[in-house]
């Protein structure tokens, strides 16, 4: 076939100009004769993939979800011919990860699906029931879009797999970001401030501004005694015409400067005392807020001894064995001794049981509600997880300053983060390179 036959499209794909106006006509909206009599041609294969094939009913169907997409939007749809070409390129990307997966082993449970499931329809303040009848009314089935969910959803677990191992940010580039103006900034606190103004004009009298001084000093007592910021402003008279609410989320230096000298002096939940500016009186709230400033755990360290249930040990048994080795410990043996004979905890077992310094949230539940009630040089009775029937010994405790951690931590996900679409960027490149395709 000479060049001259064939539109060249983005990454070496092409279509024939045949295959490009059948697509056009089987695109059209309503039943024409021309698509009818392509109806047969509906499910040839566009393209093969590797293992795999597109189908032209797979492009029809992604080209409508397209240009419903740009309809809704408003946009102005580009040329049929490069929809066509980006979309097919698309789509073969996709069956190559999709591959890719199969070939990894990546599974979605249905309890994963359900959730995601579940956070879409809450985004759109629906049920997963009432998310599923409004599909069906719109003419569009639900099960048709939990599968391409679940498509995305393993599509999403291969690219992070393979991208996430080729992105290394060292100590050093954590570092060097923090000492420039836009680290610091990073890890500046957050406020999310709700504020309510109350405008006076240059001719309102002392009296007048010191009787509206009042009401509002009056509504702050409210806010103080536990009526929601909302409530409390949803019930003012209409005489009094005030303006604001959420400012949202926002570091320090993007607050308005009127706010940048109040917002630091505010805890979670506070409210200021009213004060005026020359655009009226102002109440302010600090509805929360997150990072900067001193950060501290409490942590605990603790050894402990698991034993587990077994074909040859009942979890009754395990339970009695358990607290034998803790009267054993308490009659005066040595208990690094026995969780290195008796625990099947085969991180800890050769360390004595040893599991080091914990943080609030590192063991399962069960675990750390006995470490927290137990005290210093204590044996706990035998707990049981699900890994087993535990007895641990609380060594000591000690309250930890995270401050440096935290901020290191946030500025290497900012930095994983900006690298991240560079290198998935050139890893779907890679993969397509790689892969064996073969335009119908």
């Amino acid at each position: 076939m000479h060049t001259d036959d064939r539109t060249f499209l983005q990454g070496n794909l092409w279509l024939s100009p045949l295959l490009a106006l059948l697509l056009a006509l089987l695109l059209a909206t309503g039943p024409t004769s021309v698509a009818q009599a392509a109806t047969e041609m509906l499910d040839q294969v566009v393209a093969v993939v590797d293992d795999d094939v597109v189908m032209a009913s797979e492009l029809r169907e992604r080209m409508a979800a397209v240009n419903q997409n740009i309809a809704a939007q408003g946009a102005e749809a580009p040329p049929e011919d490069v929809l066509i070409r980006e979309t097919l390129d698309r789509l073969i990307l996709e069956n190559i990860q999709i591959q890719m997966g199969q070939r990894f082993g990546v599974r979605i449970s249905d309890a994963q699906l359900n959730q995601a499931m579940g956070r879409i329809a809450a985004q759109n303040g629906l049920t997963q029931e009432q998310f599923a009848v409004l599909l069906e009314q719109e003419g569009r089935s639900y099960m048709e879009i939990r599968e391409n969910i679940e498509r995305e959803m393993i599509i999403q677990r291969v690219q992070q797999g393979n991208v996430n191992q080729l992105i290394e940010i060292s100590d050093q580039e954590i570092e060097n970001y923090l000492s420039t103006e836009e680290g610091q900034k990073l890890v500046q606190p957050e406020y999310r401030i709700i504020h309510a103004l109350l405008p006076i004009s240059s001719d309102t009298s002392d009296a007048e501004i010191e009787k509206n001084r009042t009401f509002s000093e009056g509504l702050v007592e409210r806010i103080r005694d536990g009526e929601s910021f909302e409530a409390v402003m949803t019930s003012v008279p209409q005489e009094y015409a005030f303006t604001g609410g959420d400012l949202g989320w926002r570091k320090l230096a993007d607050l308005p400067s009127l706010f940048q000298e109040v917002a630091p002096t505010l805890s979670r939940g506070e409210t200021a005392d009213v004060f005026q500016s020359p655009s009226g009186l102002h109440i302010v709230t600090m509805a929360d807020q997150r990072g900067g400033g001193d950060m501290t755990i409490n942590q605990t360290k603790v050894r402990h001894i698991l034993i587990e249930p077994s074909e040859i040990l009942t979890d009754d048994q395990a339970r009695d064995l358990a607290a034998e080795l803790r009267e054993r410990v308490e009659a005066g043996e040595d208990f690094g001794d026995l969780a290195r004979e008796y625990s099947e905890d085969i991180g800890s077992a050769a360390e004595g049981g040893d599991l080091g310094w914990t943080s609030p949230g590192q063991m399962v539940p069960e675990f750390e509600n006995m470490m927290a009630s137990t005290e210093v040089g204590v044996v706990s009775p035998p707990v049981r997880s699900q890994f087993g029937w535990h007895i641990l010994e609380v060594l000591e405790r000690r309250e930890k300053d995270i401050t440096e951690d935290m901020r290191k931590a946030q500025v290497r996900e900012f930095l994983h983060g900006r690298k991240y679409q560079e290198e998935l960027d050139a890893w779907l490149r890679k993969i397509r390179d790689e892969a064996f395709v073969d335009i119908k």
